[in-house]
């Protein structure tokens, strides 16, 4: 059984609800060992058969981010978050489809219950056969496992696209082919304007909770009229 968390514990419903997208950062460049440490956290979120399909590109300094922002922004001209070309570290998680088809090729996965025989056939086969892209989505958690740890540190967070400008990243970067990159996260000490207060993304309210939970099966929305 694990330890019950002493009065020092962080308090992760805190750490959840100040976690914003930092858009200012300072140049101030981060502790090597704190940045592994925050990979170590992203790593440890859940996967598939523990397939752990996933890998984290870590550009530290203005030469190594400089080449990412030379790929993916050729024009920074009129770009409306200079402060986001400060940050002094970049992640970009890239999604392993492979890890997964290798993973429930094995025996216990191919001789599993849950599925009939030719679905656990299938997903041991290819990718195609997934319903669901397990390494997409895997990937996601552990980038969110990065924001909140980023949060927890005390630094700044923001996850972003690339919005078209994948190849030229994975050319710039050396990404191979079978690994999906699925955006990036900028890692840094905020600026004095991070710019949430300004967007108007940033203003929208959460919907309610009665709004997004469906207890018993899932509800219609509301008719507007």
């Amino acid at each position: 059984m694990p330890p019950v968390p002493g009065p020092e514990a962080v308090d992760f419903a805190a750490v959840v609800r100040a976690r914003r997208m930092t858009r200012d950062f300072l140049a101030d460049p981060l502790d090597p060992a704190l940045v592994d440490g925050l990979i170590d956290l992203a790593r440890r979120a859940p996967s598939a058969g523990n397939s752990q399909g996933w890998d984290f590109v870590v550009l530290e300094g203005p030469e190594q981010t400089g080449r990412y922002w030379a790929a993916s922004l050729p024009d920074p001209a009129g770009f409306p978050w200079p402060g986001l070309l400060r940050a002094p570290v970049l992640v970009v998680p890239c999604a392993d489809p492979d890890a997964y088809v290798r993973r429930y090729a094995e025996d216990d996965k191919r001789g599993r219950r849950a599925a009939p025989d030719d679905e656990r056939r299938g997903l041991g086969d290819a990718a195609s056969a997934w319903p669901v892209p397990y390494w997409l989505l895997d990937t996601a958690m552990a980038t969110q496992n990065l924001l909140l740890a980023a949060t927890d540190a005390g630094l700044g967070a923001c996850y972003f696209g690339m919005f078209g400008k994948e190849a030229a990243v994975r050319a710039a970067l050396g990404i191979p082919e079978d690994r999906q990159p699925i955006g990036t996260v900028a890692l840094g000490r905020p600026g004095p304007d991070d710019g949430t207060t300004a967007r108007a993304s940033a203003r929208r309210p959460r919907r309610p909770l009665t709004d997004v939970v469906h207890r018993g099966g899932f509800r219609p929305d509301p008719d507007p009229a």
